[in-house]
């Protein structure tokens, strides 16, 4: 897990009007903690390192630490509401971590092997990402900062589900304990589109040109 920190402070003055006008002094960003056998409290996150935190696509699969007027806690990202058309967070929800206790988290899939996956490099095959991450379950301590899909060695037309995943130990993909069914495929390898659609265009162009030739009989010249 990466170690990422963020300093807050306890937000007394609450509602969508002091949600604004904190948004408009530019140094803090509106949160809340909840989770736990503590009361959700509502928190101001430093602007700064929080923004900087958030360009890391591993800050949204981490265990973050946060304090809160010097007071330490443990916690995951759990929702970011943005401004519809500015570069601002108006919002954050965080959980808190329970060392003991397992959470559910989506973290990101990584495709690797592409360089070297025979069915795209030799058999002109083209790559589809039907997912981007995966949701699974485990104690902080084994929670990754993201999950590799490697296509390295499949063959052209083959699909990868959740099942063809290799997980760490202690992690549980959530899709899989509600049965086979839920084995959602994750990427495929077909043939290129652009290719395919060519060489069926040919092949029907040939076909025609066929019907057209009459065959010659012997009284026949050139």
């Amino acid at each position: 897990m990466s170690d990422f920190k963020l300093n807050a402070s306890v937000r007394n003055d609450l509602g969508k009007g002091a949600s604004r006008r904190l948004r408009r002094a530019n140094e803090q960003v509106p949160a809340i903690i909840y989770g736990g056998e503590q009361a959700p409290q509502a928190i101001a996150v430093d602007k700064t390192a929080f923004y900087k935190a958030i360009e890391d696509e591993a800050f949204f699969s981490s265990v973050i630490n946060l304090t809160v007027d010097g007071k330490a806690q443990q916690v995951v990202v759990r929702d970011l509401q943005r401004h519809p058309y500015k570069a601002l967070l108006t919002h954050a929800d965080f959980m808190r971590v329970d060392a003991t206790h397992e959470l559910t988290l989506s973290v990101p899939l990584h495709v690797v092997g592409e360089d070297t996956c025979k069915a795209i490099k030799d058999q002109d095959g083209e790559l589809h990402i039907l997912a981007s991450d995966v949701e699974i379950s485990c104690l902080p301590k084994d929670l990754p900062e993201y999950l590799e899909v490697d296509i390295s060695n499949i063959e052209l037309g083959t699909t990868l589900h959740l099942s063809d995943l290799t997980v760490p130990a202690g992690v549980t993909l959530v899709a899989l304990t509600h049965g086979e069914d839920h084995d959602n495929a994750l990427v495929s390898v077909t043939k290129a589109k652009v290719r395919a659609a060519a060489e069926e265009e040919g092949e029907e162009a040939a076909g025609e040109e066929a019907k057209g030739e009459e065959p010659k009989g012997e009284g026949d010249t050139e």
